[in-house]
């Protein structure tokens, strides 16, 4: 069963997502916070295995939420949802730590099918934001210097991270075991000076 914290300030929609999560077989809400102070206090303390978040919160932002959240638990994924599609806000969500990006609209299947991508290591994304943040990283300068550090294999590794694919994923489509995936991402964040996917595949564009 996988437990699920839910920080959104709006009543309605809120109570929408608690009900999508507990109406799921396999997941349970847990903790259901109106701001980022309340969020702070009572996630750590339930230990979720997903938090969904909102951008727009009282006081504080949900971005800084994210990041402070990532601090407490680090292996916990957050997923950022919202009505909001401004580049910069999403941009700001994932270098602050979030786990993938879902516009409120996504109907109730495509949000706990997110939920448990994200749990197994994905980074979910609405289409539309999905097509920004490629676009984005196509139109990213190669930092030269630092992508000659990766080795041939590592490299490959992070073309694959480029559309989310997760480590299990990877791992299949190049004929290795998990572990050695897991093994390769903790060189490639060393040698890139990173401590996420996102912010990795920020930094890598394949050749064409």
């Amino acid at each position: 069963m996988l437990k699920i914290a839910i920080v959104k300030d709006c009543k309605a929609t809120r109570e929408g997502l608690e009900t999508i999560v507990n109406l799921s077989p396999d997941c349970r809400c847990v903790c259901v916070c109106e701001a980022v102070e309340e969020a702070l206090c009572l996630i750590p303390r339930q230990k979720p295995d997903v938090v969904l978040m909102d951008i727009r919160l009282p006081k504080m932002s949900g971005v800084e939420c994210v990041a402070r959240l990532k601090e407490l638990l680090p292996s916990v994924p957050v997923i950022v949802v919202t009505v909001n599609q401004d580049p910069d806000h999403v941009f700001r969500a994932l270098r602050a730590g979030a786990s993938g990006y879902l516009l409120r609209r996504e109907k109730p299947e495509k949000v706990l099918n997110a939920i448990r991508y994200a749990r197994d290591g994905g980074v979910p994304m609405s289409a539309v934001i999905a097509r920004k943040v490629l676009k984005h990283f196509q139109s990213q300068a190669v930092n030269t210097a630092e992508v000659e550090k990766l080795s041939p294999r590592e490299r490959e590794i992070l073309a694959l991270i480029l559309p989310g694919l997760i480590n299990k994923e990877i791992a299949d489509r190049l004929g290795v075991s998990v572990e050695s995936i897991r093994w390769h991402l903790k060189n490639i964040y060393r040698k890139l000076h990173v401590h996420s996917r996102t912010e990795a595949a920020s930094k890598f564009r394949p050749h064409t």
